[in-house]
């Protein structure tokens, strides 16, 4: 973990700051809410250690890249993300044409709309937890969600700038942080208001021994010296990414691709998820998905709780490439 180098890169009028490990192909780790480059320190050692180059931004509205308008959720739309991808690859990889792409979570969404729009960037996609998001031409995530599990659901409650923000902070980051990292129920998150976190249970002891008082201190530092805001204005961004990508529905992914999901990932017991991803509908989307594994007994955050075999996972896949 030492020899990670640390690096800061102008992208997209960001001051985007990187992580980096190892000689070889360009392998780009794209994380998700709440996370950071870290999420990925596992998987960049067992990588750069096969042959590959590792690199892992802090996204923005997080961590150690500045420069994103805070005060703004538009300026955290779909296209704002993909934006600081592409123009990431052309500052670090300029004489690579295509890259691989390792995304988890909020990182997935990135990387299923950088290979709808730009393909030609992208040698082939690994992505956790969040399958093919197909645009729904009649309702947004926000209003489908809703629809679903209530106002007090976690996207819902994320919506108005400010509020969850200020029901946060008398918890403090490490307790937030904590409470979602280790969250391990399939059912949604929820937050009712003025309950806060504590209607969440804490995760069994042992069920989180992969997340150290050491590690979810590096997440908690960050957080405290951020805040929250970055982060949940992309959830902030939904409506307006669905009214702004109307132009994509029904498009299809055509990027060779392998998706992972733990057995008790939230986001795999949405209504309707598992008879999408094993019935033909994510095969229809994204026809050059090769392989769908679902972790046994593993939770939302796989690359961390179960990390030397989604590192497995990873090089079994790109090596064929």
């Amino acid at each position: 973990m030492d020899k990670i180098e640390h690096k800061m890169v102008a992208v997209n009028g960001l001051n985007m700051h990187i992580a980096e490990l190892g000689q070889g192909p360009t392998i780009l780790f794209i994380h998700g809410f709440p996370e950071l480059w870290y999420s990925w320190r596992h998987q960049m050692v067992y990588l750069a250690e096969r042959g590959y180059r590792a690199v892992a931004p802090d996204l923005r509205g997080y961590g150690d890249t500045t420069g994103a308008p805070l005060n703004d959720p538009s300026k955290f739309s779909i296209f704002h993300l993909v934006g600081d991808v592409v123009a990431l690859l052309e500052a670090i990889a300029p004489n690579e044409d295509k890259v691989f792409v390792v995304a988890h979570d909020w990182g997935a969404l990135i990387g299923w709309h950088l290979c709808l729009f730009r393909p030609d960037k992208v040698k082939a996609l690994v992505n956790l937890s969040v399958y093919f998001p197909r645009r729904n031409p009649k309702m947004n995530m926000v209003e489908g969600l809703k629809a679903i599990y209530g106002e007090d659901h976690y996207i819902s409650r994320f919506q108005v700038p400010g509020e969850i923000e200020t029901e946060f902070a008398p918890i403090g980051a490490k307790s937030v942080l904590k409470k979602i990292l280790t969250y391990r129920d399939p059912a949604p998150f929820y937050f009712p208001k003025g309950k806060g976190l504590e209607a969440i249970p804490d995760a069994p002891i042992a069920l989180s021994t992969w997340l150290s008082e050491e590690e979810l201190d590096y997440y908690a530092n960050k957080f405290e010296q951020t805040g929250f805001t970055g982060a949940l204005n992309y959830y902030r961004a939904l409506p307006i990414n669905w009214e702004l990508t109307a132009p994509w529905t029904g498009a299809q992914v055509k990027v060779p691709t392998k998706f992972i999901v733990g057995e008790f990932d939230l986001v795999y017991h949405i209504p309707g998820a598992k008879e999408y991803i094993h019935n033909g509908g994510f095969k229809k989307d994204v026809p050059l998905l090769e392989e769908v594994v679902v972790l046994e007994g593993a939770a939302h955050f796989v690359n961390q709780e179960r990390p030397h075999e989604i590192s497995k996972h990873i090089y079994d896949f790109i090596q064929k490439f």
